[in-house]
């Protein structure tokens, strides 16, 4: 009898510990980091944080992307993720519009929602934004402006016609360009490019066409200035024009070493993707963010929070001289 009582209590705190252990498994929580498209060096560096945030935290934290930069591809891997139940989704939206309704039902599933780079978001808890984006904008024009000598033509490259940040960038670059130098003149559309390399280059040499005497061209998609730099590379220009925009040092600085591209500006996607999943942690535990507040992250030391958009000081301006203080 004491054999069976003791057996049976034994299996007894078996079954307890059996019992403990899917509490402590849900403490690890899934969160899905969704980005524009998967492969690009910009979003591979992304992940670089999102992994980090992982080991820091022993939260599954993870980056996936579509194939091609399109927000219905986007959305249908959303769909996928909030069938499989996770626990929160960082998204970068390709466009806010078309993911809106996605989202919601992200929330509606409780799934908690932060976004980067689409401070229009309304389903979404956070949008985090590495600073205000006009301002980034009049900060490039500024640059292409004084390396022009404040006047000629320019053109401007966004990777999507409904990427939001991208024609914040522009159209605050565009504003500071009126007000700050009227010589300067800005022809064409915003050129489209996909955030793709390739159709960047094609795009810039359209350009190069039919504005033969353009002297500057700002990009916004990471790959927008290489493309454009090829082309003036090929073209023997560089000497003639001036190229800014967003990008990395890894995807641009052939460029900035040939003088194709002039400079960049840019934010540590790694730290972006870092602070967007300890912003899901923070949604998910029920804390409210509050203006002025430490990320705990470089350029979120103070952040800004206007509504539900949260705003760091995390821009750099990089050229051939200090390019190599960033290695990624």
């Amino acid at each position: 009898m004491t054999k069976r009582i003791g057996l049976t209590c034994a299996l007894l705190a078996g079954t307890a510990l059996t019992l403990a252990l899917p509490a402590a498994a849900q403490d690890k929580k899934d969160i899905a980091t969704v980005v524009k498209i998967a492969g690009i060096q910009w979003f591979n560096r992304m992940e670089e944080g999102v992994k980090k945030f992982a080991a820091d935290t022993g939260n599954n934290a993870y980056l996936v992307g579509p194939a091609q930069a399109d927000p219905q591809q986007q959305v249908a891997l959303l769909e996928d993720l909030i069938a499989k139940g996770v626990n929160a989704l960082a998204v970068v939206p390709m466009s806010p519009e078309a993911l809106e309704p996605v989202l919601g039902r992200a929330q509606a599933a409780g799934i908690a929602v932060v976004t980067h780079e689409a401070a229009s978001q309304q389903n979404t808890s956070y949008d985090l934004e590495a600073f205000k984006n006009e301002d980034f904008g009049a900060n490039l024009m500024e640059q292409l402006a004084t390396c022009m000598g404040g006047e000629g033509e320019y053109a401007v490259f966004v990777g999507s016609l409904t990427s939001q940040t991208h024609n914040q960038w522009v159209d605050g670059a565009i504003a500071y360009q009126k007000e700050k130098y009227p010589k300067m003149t800005l022809v064409g559309d915003k050129n489209e490019t996909f955030d793709d390399q390739q159709k960047a280059y094609d795009k810039a040499q359209e350009v190069l066409r039919a504005f033969p005497n353009i002297k500057g061209m700002q990009g916004s998609a990471s790959t927008d200035v290489a493309g454009i730099g090829l082309a003036i590379e090929e073209r023997g220009l560089a000497d003639k024009t001036c190229v800014f925009g967003t990008s990395l040092p890894s995807i641009a600085g052939q460029y900035l070493e040939s003088g194709a591209v002039d400079g960049i500006g840019f934010w540590d996607p790694a730290v972006a993707g870092y602070v967007m999943n300890k912003l899901a942690v923070m949604v998910m535990n029920g804390e409210t963010v509050t203006d002025g507040m430490d990320l705990g992250q470089p350029g979120y030391e103070k952040i800004k929070l206007d509504g539900k958009v949260i705003y760091g000081q995390a821009w750099v301006n990089v050229n051939k001289a200090n390019m190599a203080e960033y290695p990624f």
